[in-house]
């Protein structure tokens, strides 16, 4: 997938994605995974990391919490690690814990800083006010996001606009009930990428696949939509359920198959132009 470029390209695109010294304190909340910006994928992981700041105390909670999908996404961030090493891509992975601040939000989202989840109550975000909950936009949210924008931008100045692939997780079980889907793929209007994904997937008759399950893909001021869905990028959000990528020959498995159909899709060679689609959460807003 990845193309040859000059070295002078590579530089660039290096210097445009890590801009130096002084973004070093910024860069504490995300990493970037250096690829050839212009081989037609990016990828995203909003919830890599299960990281808190000592200073944060464990916002209260137990160390066990933070092994549960509450904290982070289980086996997302090595699937993502994984699959941009596979096709030389760039991506963005976030390094704070969702506990902290949720990425995969809009500002104005009730549950940016959840002060219960999934049964577990935060002590950290209880009483959290104004002041603290700016603190964390500028610290964590605020970063990532500028990264995860500098390199879709990137991408786009590249001559061949990228399609963008957010990488995520979801319990076997919800509340109790077994969740039968082996993967999901989320979307909102735009069906470019979505559709085939889950055509592809569901190609072999042992995997279960999710069309917008188990959860809906249409969420106002999330990543894709601030970062995709207003600049009429193709992208989709897929969901592994975690236990099949909780180990390395899960993650190697997932990789494949997910790989297997990217290539299909002729990512980077196909034509992919700027197509806006809307959003089915009403009329696209800053």
């Amino acid at each position: 997938m990845a193309a040859d470029r000059p070295g002078h390209y590579h530089s660039a695109m290096r210097n445009v994605l890590n801009p130096g010294p002084a973004a070093q304190g910024a860069e504490a909340a995300f990493e970037i995974l250096p690829g050839d910006v212009g081989a037609g994928l990016i990828l995203l992981c909003d919830h890599a990391s299960s990281h808190v700041p000592a200073e944060y105390a464990s916002l209260g909670l137990p160390p066990s919490e933070f092994k549960r999908h509450i904290a982070y996404d289980i086996g997302a961030a090595a699937l993502t690690r994984t699959l941009a090493s596979r096709f030389g891509v760039p991506a963005v992975l976030s390094h704070f814990s969702r506990l902290l601040i949720d990425p995969n939000r809009g500002l104005d989202d009730p549950t940016l800083i959840m002060r219960l989840s999934d049964g577990a109550v935060v002590p950290g975000n209880a009483r959290i006010d104004r002041e603290e909950r700016e603190r964390r936009i500028a610290r964590f949210y605020q970063p990532y996001d500028d990264a995860v924008n500098r390199t879709i931008e990137a991408g786009m100045a590249s001559g061949r606009l990228p399609m963008i692939l957010s990488i995520h997780s979801f319990t076997p079980l919800w509340k109790g009930r077994p969740r039968p889907w082996h993967a999901g793929i989320l979307w909102d209007a735009d069906p470019r990428l979505a559709r085939p994904l889950i055509a592809g997937l569901a190609s072999d008759p042992a995997i279960v696949v999710g069309d917008n399950e188990p959860y809906h893909g249409a969420l106002k001021g999330d990543t894709l939509y601030r970062h995709a869905t207003k600049r009429g990028l193709a992208h989709a959000l897929v969901e592994i359920r975690q236990d099949l990528i909780a180990d390395p020959a899960g993650v190697d498995a997932w990789a494949e198959r997910l790989a297997s159909v990217l290539r299909s899709l002729e990512i980077g060679v196909a034509p992919h132009q700027v197509e806006f689609f809307g959003s089915l959460t009403g009329p696209l807003v800053d």
